[in-house]
């Protein structure tokens, strides 16, 4: 029987090797084939956010993520396996990251947080990271997209190794969420509460969540958002609500479902983030 194929995510899974010279690597490919070296804003697009980077402006470039250091070709459905270089109206940069690896593909905690580190390699100042997520508030229908405020990571994990005691303050960025509240007036906000997954949450730990101030409830962004702030960037998050949490709906939850609302949402998304993200 043939040995399981490596992937380009394994060598971040050795404790020897050091995960920021990895993204340092990966970061020189990109600006080597795309003539960039520098991106002030980076993006990590989630479910229903796909279509953002047709709006954004002229792509430059789409590498294929498991050609480079330390990613690996996406697994999950809605996800779109590559590394996009667009280049805004005004002349700046954006690096657009499909490429997101979960808690749950059990490739390590670095692999999640990568494609942050490597947007700091490339100078980005800049994290703006997307999700579809579950809402517990029932007042937000499937297709809202809701600003974080904050999150809750019940990961029971965390992108930083050793004495890192990173301030985790304002780790969403006020100062970002209002330029996005001045492109899109109304935009609610919410905490954003960070499972493990890959199994949607029951009833009892939506409760929980909503018990302990959680707003919203996912797989995603929590470790990445504090691996940006560790990385001295600023962070807007925001989550597309693709279904009611369990225990506010009485349907059972399906990826189906979620995959079909977050399609149904992405031209509005993508138009809205694309202002956002121009407006930055």
């Amino acid at each position: 029987m043939a040995p399981p194929r490596a992937t380009s995510s394994d060598r971040l899974e050795d404790p020897a090797t050091d995960p920021v010279a990895v993204a340092a690597d990966a970061a020189a490919i990109i600006a080597d084939r795309t003539g960039i070296a520098e991106y002030p804003i980076a993006v990590t697009l989630g479910s229903g956010w796909g279509r953002t980077a047709e709006q954004l402006g002229d792509t430059v470039a789409e590498i294929p993520a498991s050609e480079l250091p330390g990613f690996s070709a996406s697994g999950v459905p809605g996800h779109v396996g590559s590394v996009r270089s667009v280049r805004l109206a005004d002349g700046r940069a954006v690096l657009v990251l499909g490429a997101r690896t979960h808690l749950y593909e059990n490739r390590g905690v670095r692999a999640v947080v990568h494609g942050v580190r490597v947007a700091a390699a490339l100078g980005a100042r800049t994290m703006v990271l997307t999700n579809g997520a579950g809402g517990i508030d029932p007042e937000w229908a499937p297709g809202t997209p809701v600003l974080i405020r904050d999150h809750i990571n019940l990961t029971g994990t965390s992108p930083l190794e050793g004495p890192q005691f990173v301030d985790l303050t304002d780790l969403y960025s006020a100062r970002l969420r209002a330029i996005a509240r001045s492109v899109q007036p109304g935009l609610d906000e919410g905490v954003y509460v960070q499972f493990r997954g890959p199994q949607y949450e029951t009833w009892a730990e939506v409760a929980m969540a909503r018990t302990i101030g959680g707003t919203i409830v996912g797989m995603s962004t929590a470790l990445e958002a504090i691996a940006a702030r560790a990385a001295g960037l600023d962070v807007l998050g925001f989550s597309l609500i693709t279904n009611h949490a369990a225990g506010v709906q009485s349907e059972p939850l399906a990826h189906d479902d979620v995959l079909q609302a977050g399609r149904a949402a992405e031209p509005v998304l993508a138009a809205l983030l694309a202002k956002v993200i121009t407006a930055l």
